[in-house]
Formats: C-alpha cells, sequence, structure tokens
C-alpha cells in the first residue's frame, strides 16, 4: 500500500516524463497544461497539486534532461585515465548529443519565456551556475587524474565551454552537418596535456 506522498510522487513522475515527450515532439509553446494532464491520465487538478505553472514544470523537464546529460558526460569522460582518453570520451559525446534538435528546440524556446518571466529568468540562471559547477568539479577531477592543466580558472573554462557547448548546439540543431572538431580544438586550448616529464 502506497502512502499518499508515494503517490504524488509518482504523480508527479509520470507528468514530467509525459511533459518532456510532449515539449520535445510537439514544443513548449503548442503544448497546454490541458494536453500533459490527459495524455498522462490525471485531471489538470493534478498538474496544478504538483506544479504552480507550466513554467515550473517545464524546469522540472529540462532538469531532468540535464542531469541526464550530465551524467552522460561523466560517463564518457569520467574514468578516463590520461588526457587523450578523456578529450576523446568528450568528443564522442559531443558527435551524439550536441544539437539534438529536439532537446536544443527546447532549450531555445523555454529560454524565450526568460523575457516575460522573471521567476523563470532566476532559475535559469541558478540552474546554469549549478552546471557549470559540476562541469568545474569533473575538469579538476580529470586534472588530479590525469595531468591535464587548465589554462584558466576552472569555473572560467566551465562558462567558456558551456557557452560554446550552447551555441555550437543550437547551429547543429539547424545543420547537423557541422563537425565538432571547431570544439573539440577549443577544449585542446583551453586543457592542456600534462607536461613533459
Amino acid at each position: 500500500m502506497s502512502t499518499r506522498a508515494e503517490r504524488q510522487a509518482m504523480t508527479r513522475t509520470a507528468l514530467v516524463a509525459t511533459a518532456r515527450t510532449l515539449f520535445l515532439d510537439d514544443g513548449y509553446g503548442a503544448t497546454s497544461l490541458d494536453r500533459v494532464a490527459l495524455e498522462a491520465g490525471f485531471s489538470k487538478g493534478a498538474v496544478y497539486s504538483n506544479f504552480k505553472s507550466k513554467e515550473e514544470l517545464g524546469l522540472a523537464v529540462l532538469d531532468e534532461i540535464h542531469r541526464e546529460m550530465v551524467a552522460e558526460v561523466v560517463e564518457a569522460v569520467g574514468v578516463a585515465t590520461t588526457y587523450d582518453d578523456a578529450i576523446n570520451g568528450l568528443e564522442g559525446w559531443l558527435k551524439v548529443r550536441l544539437g539534438q534538435p529536439r532537446w536544443t528546440a527546447l532549450e531555445v524556446e523555454f529560454a524565450a519565456v526568460v523575457r516575460t518571466s522573471p521567476f523563470v529568468a532566476t532559475e535559469l540562471a541558478a540552474r546554469h551556475v549549478q552546471i557549470r559547477e559540476a562541469i568545474a568539479a569533473l575538469l579538476l577531477e580529470i586534472g588530479r587524474r590525469t595531468g591535464m592543466r587548465l589554462v584558466l580558472p576552472a569555473d572560467q573554462v566551465a562558462l567558456a565551454l558551456l557557452s560554446l557547448g550552447i551555441g555550437m548546439g543550437a547551429q547543429r540543431s539547424l545543420d547537423p552537418t557541422i563537425d565538432v572538431h571547431a570544439f573539440t580544438a577549443t577544449i585542446r586550448s583551453l586543457l592542456l596535456p600534462p607536461e613533459a616529464g
């Protein structure tokens, strides 16, 4: 027998999963909360008992996507024992993930909400800080393991890499033939191999 809290958590999970599919397939703007509720098999009241607004649901969807992407990057480079392994692992992830049209379109469309919502602007900014902190921590960990050196402080390298990823991701979502080599070359200019012994 599940408790009320467990049922609410299950409802919330189902709503986020349904919203994610709809937002990625049809777009954030084109998806109503009524449709999310209907497709998930709940009332609109269930949506509002879990989320104060559509924007809050959108943030929950992006949080889930961001957690998955960060986990994938950590998996791609987290066990690297050499500089080249780390760079090659990241390049492999970039080739597959950077600029996926549905994910990128959702990110861009949702960010446009910032123009009219101080709440979303504040929340997205806070999330980007968390992502940059995760990137910086990963860079420092890889550096400890492989001897990789950063040309700037880790937080600045993380900001540069996230910014480059967002920009190149937007470009690749429109033109998937864009090679990630430019990204990898930039990475190699910011993350240097160990000094020769």
